[in-house]
């Protein structure tokens, strides 16, 4: 397979199938060896990518072996204008040879100034103009903590509300208030998706019962959940299977959190700077967070997280946050770089446009293989659900019956959309009556006439295959979702058209190979 991609600044031949030379293979495979003989078994990426990067630029990556890759990955979302973009590495190089100092703490300095001017440029006018930014250590996880303690001290409280599904980090806190916590000390709330909606309903009802079922453990005496110091969600859960929250259900939770006086924590790490297209994902809604927690993008491809908050929350004492690598320099100048090239670029309704087509050509792949159960994101945020194969199926194409579909399609958030009135307008006759409950007590079972067909199964097996198959053909995309059977595109803003399509075919062949039964160990 032979496919040629061009970009900005670049111009070089796709080669999926070379026959690299028994030295490079050697020496690639020598480096993959000695990194599964000494570093740590808690490695993930390494596993399902068995590659050796020495070379990207954009969305292309070229491996020790001489393979080279179409990059879906984007460094977890990391890279919003991709490998090397030159206005990231002339900014970089600037700093460089300016012989400004590369580690200054928290110290004021002409890059951090730049920084912060640029970023206060793009953020929601409702929160720019009363803002105060808090530099951290250099990971999201860390300015996730650094937002819980900020509005623990701001408010006196100490608990945290936090949505299923959710990932905001690793750390402690962070893991506290994600969807695979151990030892939970957050209160968790249903996050409103249609696919396998938790309420059976999907749509706006579902985001209704969603929204009500909040309020009902924010005002019940007795929920257990005493008034909380914050509440923390993503605008699209990423890890969690790429759901995009609804736009009248994100106005209603902050609806919610103020007339409480709980500070809105959103969590803008993957997000942020174009992705879902809009520079930030809450804008989508008109809603202004109090708190937002930013990183990846913003660091240009190097480590930086911030937080920016509303300054009657700045209750912070001199040295009561800090971080001895919250001063990065070349982050600063490369963060900088990426979001005035993501601005001044329309990258954001460039990553709206081309999102929406590249969402409308796999829900045509998902009426062809019934093993696609689903398709959603927003903007260059998009995941496929893979399911299992319907019964006596078997490993040919074709679609069979995967789940609940609404003849209506998707909404503007790319989420599946549903028949009904909105999330705003549905009293609670009208609630009882969409779902098919009754008022009265009745003796017999509850009968819901509007509920949703149960999707099948997730199959995480599938999903794997998919990923084996696509990496065979040079394609490189991530797994997520609660199952991990979601397969996860997030390419550069910078893709072009050529790019997107080759991007789609080698799923689809991908897709096509697996479906069939003709993948590596699919089953």
């Amino acid at each position: 397979m032979a496919v040629t991609e061009t970009a900005p600044g670049e111009a070089m031949e796709e080669r999926t199938d070379i026959e690299e030379p028994s030295a490079t293979r050697s020496a690639h495979e020598g480096i993959l060896r000695r990194q599964s003989a000494r570093e740590s078994a808690a490695r993930t990426y390494a596993r399902a990518l068995p590659i050796v990067p020495v070379r990207a630029r954009g969305l292309t990556i070229e491996g020790a072996d001489g393979r080279r890759y179409l990059d879906c990955l984007s460094g977890a979302g990391t890279l919003a204008l991709g490998h090397n973009h030159p206005v990231v590495l002339e900014a970089i190089r600037k700093v460089l040879d300016s012989g400004a100092p590369l580690h200054v703490l928290d110290l004021a300095t002409p890059v951090k100034d730049a920084f912060i001017t640029e970023l206060f440029r793009t953020l929601p006018s409702g929160l720019a103009d009363h803002a105060r930014v808090q530099f951290c250590g250099p990971a999201g996880t860390d300015a996730v903590e650094a937002a819980f303690k900020l509005v623990r001290a701001a408010t006196g409280r100490n608990g945290m509300l936090a949505f299923a599904g959710a990932y905001h980090g690793m750390t402690s806190g962070a893991l506290e208030a994600s969807g695979d916590a151990f030892d939970v000390r957050v209160a968790r709330l249903p996050y409103p998706q249609d696919y396998r909606c938790p309420f059976g309903v999907g749509g706006p009802h579902g985001a209704e019962l969603a929204a009500r079922w909040t309020e009902s453990v924010l005002d019940d005496p007795k929920s257990g959940v005493p008034l909380p110091a914050g509440m923390i969600l993503e605008p699209v859960q990423g890890e969690g299977g790429v759901l995009p929250a609804p736009d009248a259900w994100m106005r209603r939770m902050r609806r919610i959190t103020a007339d409480r006086s709980i500070p809105l924590i959103a969590d803008e790490v993957q997000t942020g700077v174009g992705r879902t297209g809009a520079f930030w994902a809450v804008e989508h809604s008109g809603i202004t967070p109090d708190v937002m927690v930013l990183s990846k993008a913003i660091g240009g491809s190097l480590p930086l997280a911030v937080v920016v908050y509303r300054d009657d929350l700045d209750v912070w004492e001199p040295g009561a946050h800090a971080g001895t690598f919250r001063g990065n320099q070349l982050a600063m100048a490369a963060g900088t770089a990426t979001m005035a090239y993501v601005r001044e670029n329309g990258l954001t309704e460039r990553a709206a446009t081309l999102g929406t087509r590249m969402l409308e050509q796999l829900r045509g792949l998902s009426r062809e293989f019934s093993v696609i159960g689903d398709v959603r994101g927003r903007g260059l945020m998009i995941g496929m659900e893979m399911v299992e194969r319907a019964e006596g199926e078997g490993g040919g194409e074709g679609r069979g019956v995967a789940g609940p579909r609404d003849a209506n399609g998707p909404d503007e958030t790319g989420r599946s959309g549903r028949s009904g009135g909105s999330d705003e307008d549905c009293g609670a006759a009208g609630l009882l009556g969409s779902v098919g409950l009754s008022s009265a007590d009745d003796a017999g079972p509850v009968v819901m006439p509007g509920s949703m067909a149960s999707p099948r199964p997730a199959s995480p097996e599938l999903a794997v295959a998919v990923q084996r198959e696509c990496l065979r053909r040079g394609l490189i995309v991530e797994l997520g979702g609660r199952h991990a059977s979601v397969v996860r595109l997030l390419p550069p803003l910078t893709i072009t058209d050529e790019q997107a399509t080759a991007v789609l075919d080698r799923l689809a062949d991908a897709v096509a190979a697996v479906a069939r039964g003709h993948g590596r160990g699919a089953g």
